[in-house]
């Protein structure tokens, strides 16, 4: 199977070419680095509707495996990424945002304070990441050993042979730290 990826920085500033994005480009960077392919990277303003529109391109037309958004997670009024993706998702994954917070947690008592959701669509997996370099980074790094067995379960008839990619996500979170 092929592991195939989109990046999606939601951003007002960064959408309008006021500000550099610095986060999609290092999570890119991230994925490459782990054996994604990255087919698609892009930037929206802070607007649910055109973040679940991308969202649902990526995964209905472009049918990549995994779509990792950055930015629109927390308690600003603007911020609705979480908003778009359940509502672009058929089935959420809590447990991704729960280890992304709980990692979060041990640097600072602010990372309790992101919104952040995962859910799949169709054989795609969508997962939010903080807008920040650091903590999208972060982030990325509590979840990335694991979002290559969760997109084979995606695609798997029905079983995803949990015992033998467990063997191969311990070898290759043994080689990336």
């Amino acid at each position: 199977m092929k592991m195939t990826a989109a990046v999606i920085t939601v951003s007002d500033q960064g959408f309008r070419g006021e500000r550099a994005d610095t986060s999609g480009p290092a999570i890119c960077a991230m994925l490459r680095h782990d054996g994604w392919e990255v087919v698609c990277q892009t930037i929206v303003p802070d607007e649910k509707d055109q973040i679940m529109a991308e969202l649902i391109r990526c995964a209905d037309e472009l049918g990549v495996s995994l779509v990792l958004t950055s930015g629109g997670t927390g308690f600003s009024p603007r911020d609705v990424t979480p908003e778009a993706t359940k509502a672009a998702v058929e089935r959420e994954a809590p447990g991704i945002p729960e280890l992304m917070r709980a990692e979060s947690i041990k640097i600072t008592p602010r990372g309790c304070l992101s919104r952040s959701a995962a859910g799949i669509r169709g054989r795609t997996l969508i997962v939010n990441l903080p807008g920040s370099e650091k903590a999208a980074r972060e982030n990325l790094n509590a979840v990335l050993p694991v979002l290559g067995h969760g997109v084979a379960m995606i695609h798997s008839g029905g079983s995803a042979e949990c015992a033998g990619n467990m063997k191969n996500m311990q070898s290759r979170t043994k080689n990336s730290g």
